[in-house]
């Protein structure tokens, strides 16, 4: 398995190459998924910039996510995701968009358990889709039924691995 900064590599350097561009809406990461994106020499080229969403309230405010969403599904949800990454495409002028909503811990969120991650993808070509960050993971220990495991700062950081796996496999039919 990649290291995080070699995925985030990765992802930039495929970017670059295709003229690409990137933004992101998160939560439970605060900024961790922009930060290593801008980690890596030459992603001015990639990200066009991010928004943090953490309080609930801010995802309809400036996420994107409708009022009525929010109170039927919840700030942690595969609705949810979606609309954040498709707003913040539109709004960070990228190419793509990309999104996380989740629960890192230590204590349940409204019903949703510690480990439960939404990662949402808005593509060049506008159509979203909306995962489970531990069904993106093929290795043991990082999830076990779809949940992610860890303390906080795991669960943040392989949530932003399991979206930077995401949108490379995404990138490779682009290649």
């Amino acid at each position: 398995m990649f290291s995080v900064s070699s995925q985030a590599n990765v992802v930039v350097s495929t970017m670059t190459r295709l003229g690409h561009t990137l933004s992101a809406c998160e939560s439970l990461t605060a900024g961790l998924f922009c930060a290593t994106i801008a980690g890596i020499p030459g992603a001015s080229a990639v990200l066009t910039g991010g928004l943090v969403t953490y309080a609930t309230p801010l995802k309809a405010v400036i996420g994107g996510v409708p009022d009525d969403v929010l109170a039927i599904n919840g700030p942690v949800s595969k609705a949810t995701v979606l609309h954040m990454a498709a707003h913040v495409k539109k709004t960070c002028l990228s190419d793509w968009g990309i999104s996380l909503s989740g629960v890192a811990g230590p204590d349940m969120q409204d019903g949703h358990p510690v480990g439960e991650v939404w990662i949402g993808l808005a593509r060049p070509d506008n159509s979203v889709s909306a995962h489970l960050a531990g069904d993106l993971l093929t290795e043991a220990p990082q999830s076990d039924h779809r949940l992610l495991i860890g303390d906080r700062a795991t669960i943040r950081q392989t949530a932003v691995s399991a979206a930077l796996g995401l949108l490379i496999s995404e990138l490779s039919a682009y290649s």
